[in-house]
């Protein structure tokens, strides 16, 4: 494969899969600059990683997998993560909003603001989970175990459901 078709297939690929990528980094970045830091790091692991693509896997399996590694390694690096406990950026949110209520909105907010604070692991699967991801392609791409997917998505949505039921109160 020549250098110009190699460069074509990743644009393609990146531009039909540029949802997948943006969801990622603003569920890890919420100052810009960061982002586009984040971005950049992903597309070039992305471009490293393309000759070794194992076809047998889902395309976006494998986007989600380096793109969540990348966003990880990235979001353990800055320290100020730990402290900082502002909610997601909603940007990422738009898309799928446009047609919701506002209480609906506002519900969505929620969930977020809860996600933003569980451990990077834990994070990245509920992303995954939300996102309509089953199980094993969740285990795939961040390579643990499909029970110990499981296991994480009902702890977590105990968490979230007494999460809830205090802000309720």
């Amino acid at each position: 494969m020549n250098t110009i078709s190699e460069k074509e297939k990743f644009i393609r690929i990146i531009k039909e899969n540029k949802r997948i990528i943006y969801k990622v980094i603003y569920s890890y970045c919420k100052d810009s600059e960061d982002r586009k830091d984040l971005e950049q790091e992903i597309i070039i692991q992305l471009w490293k990683s393309l000759k070794s693509y194992d076809e047998k896997y889902k395309l976006s399996t494998w986007i989600y997998k380096i793109a969540m590694n990348v966003a990880i390694s990235h979001y353990r690096k800055d320290l100020k993560r730990k402290t900082n406990n502002t909610t997601l950026d909603e940007a990422i949110f738009q898309i799928e909003e446009e047609d919701f209520t506002e209480k609906q909105r506002s519900q969505s907010e929620l969930l977020y603001r809860f996600i933003n604070q569980l451990d990077p692991l834990c994070k990245a699967i509920m992303i995954l989970y939300l996102d309509d991801n089953s199980y094993k392609d969740i285990s795939e791409i961040i390579g643990i175990t499909e029970t110990n997917v499981g296991t994480k998505i009902n702890r977590t949505k105990k968490q979230l459901k007494e999460w809830f039921l205090q802000l309720n109160n």
